[in-house]
């Protein structure tokens, strides 16, 4: 990807709507502004919101009918064989204004590939409100495998860190039943963080919900519970073992750690000062 469209991905919303823009664009932006039937306008299956909350919905709605839709959604023509028009920007304001009844609404009409649909779409959800976390990760699966996009890539248009992109994509390696309560919004993208790297994802999410523990509190569970199973899987020192590790660290007055693998092992000396590393090497005559 070239610096270019780099920095097109990252100005692509504000080239839209009229952020920051030359004076050039807004004429163009002025002269493509229409108003055209409702019924013309189609939902973009590239749009990565696909939750739209109710409550919400419902209260722009109140505001539309109250003072009008002010901003203009942004469409580009459909596809071939297809009337009408496909949303790039706005699917919210376009769903609440069929349900205020507004039957004329103001667009601008771009000429976009779906690449760039995808890109404006994302960064419009992500900057702008809300965005479901499995919804954002989707999106950006997509740019990566479809367009090429690296990470810090993804980081350096949207916004956002390289690790904020690396733990929302991992949050589709978690179970479907989790993934079933992200969605519901039962769990939060912090709480499901947590359970990525966890051995029992499905029953420590069912205990965060029932609990109603915060994030912070979920971070705890998750690290308690995956020190207890380190804990079990740790094999048992035999007495042998322990008793030469005592006699080890009386003599060198150091913490000894003895472990068996079949018929070799090491012995882990631990020191908490330079001194006592000096005389573990002047014992072993290396000083």
């Amino acid at each position: 990807m070239t610096q270019a469209q780099k920095r097109r991905l990252g100005r692509g919303l504000a080239a839209l709507i009229g952020d920051d823009v030359a004076e050039e664009a807004v004429v163009q932006d002025v002269r493509s502004l229409k108003h055209v039937p409702i019924e013309l306008i189609h939902a973009n299956p590239l749009n990565p919101r696909k939750h739209f909350a109710e409550e919400d919905l419902e209260s722009l709605a109140r505001s539309l009918k109250d003072k009008g839709l002010l901003q203009p959604i942004v469409v580009r023509p459909a596809k071939a064989g297809q009337s009408g028009y496909e949303i790039v920007a706005g699917e919210r304001r376009w769903r609440a204004a069929q349900r205020a009844a507004i039957h004329d609404v103001p667009v601008i009409v771009r000429d976009l590939d779906d690449r760039e649909t995808l890109e404006i779409a994302l960064i419009e959800n992500v900057q702008r409100s809300d965005l479901n976390p499995l919804d954002e990760a989707r999106a950006y699966k997509q740019l990566i495998d479809q367009y090429g996009y690296t990470q810090q890539q993804l980081a350096d248009s949207i916004g956002k860190s390289r690790s904020h992109i690396a733990n929302t994509l991992r949050l589709q390696t978690l179970p479907e039943t989790v993934l079933a309560h992200i969605e519901s919004g039962e769990l939060s993208a912090g709480h499901a963080r947590t359970l990525v790297a966890t051995d029992s994802p499905q029953e420590l999410a069912q205990k965060i919900i029932k609990l109603g523990l915060s994030v912070r509190q979920a971070e705890t569970l998750s690290r308690d519970t995956s020190a207890r199973g380190k804990a079990k899987t740790k094999p048992e020192k035999d007495a042998d073992t322990r008793a030469l590790e005592k006699v080890l660290s009386d003599s060198l007055g150091l913490k000894v750690d003895i472990q068996h693998k079949g018929p070799e092992g090491s012995v882990v000396l631990t020191y908490t000062s330079l001194e006592q590393l000096d005389e573990v090497a002047r014992r072993l005559g290396r000083r």
